[in-house]
């Protein structure tokens, strides 16, 4: 019998991702803001496959190459998370400009948003993040600015 799920390095037993999420499996989903339709989530009785992407401050113009070579004659058929590293303080202008690479539609992530397939979701500056149960929640960063 195959293992398709092996157990990590470090022995600990691998948890699937079905077993993550307890979002309900009927295909009811909360949309992610008032200019997604409650249609762009995923058929009842799937999960929504999530691809996170993280970049240090000088990353957007990998940011941009990667939808921008993205096929723009279907839907990826997944979630997009993009957690750039910025000042706090800084005002990010990446939700623009990842709109101008992509079909798909790009959010600033707030506060409990649920996450939908064929949209983007970018982190705001000067928060941690976490995915539970299909929802992105904005978090006050566990430590201070600076070499972690």
């Amino acid at each position: 019998m195959s293992n398709d799920n092996p157990a990590p390095p470090d022995g600990a037993p691998q948890r699937p991702l079905e077993e993550a999420h307890d979002e309900p499996r009927d295909g009811t989903h909360e949309a992610p803001s008032a200019a997604a339709p409650a249609s762009a989530g995923p058929p009842a009785g799937t999960d929504v496959l999530v691809v996170g992407i993280g970049a240090s401050a000088g990353g957007l113009s990998a940011f941009e190459a990667f939808f921008s070579a993205m096929p723009a004659d279907t839907e990826p058929g997944m979630a997009f998370v993009l957690v750039q590293h910025l000042a706090p303080n800084h005002e990010s202008l990446l939700v623009e400009l990842i709109r101008r690479r992509t079909r798909m539609q790009v959010f600033q992530v707030e506060q409990g948003m649920s996450v939908q397939t064929n949209c983007a979701y970018i982190i705001p500056p000067g928060r941690d993040m976490a995915l539970l149960n299909g929802t992105l929640r904005l978090l006050e960063p566990a430590a201070p600015r600076g070499p972690r």
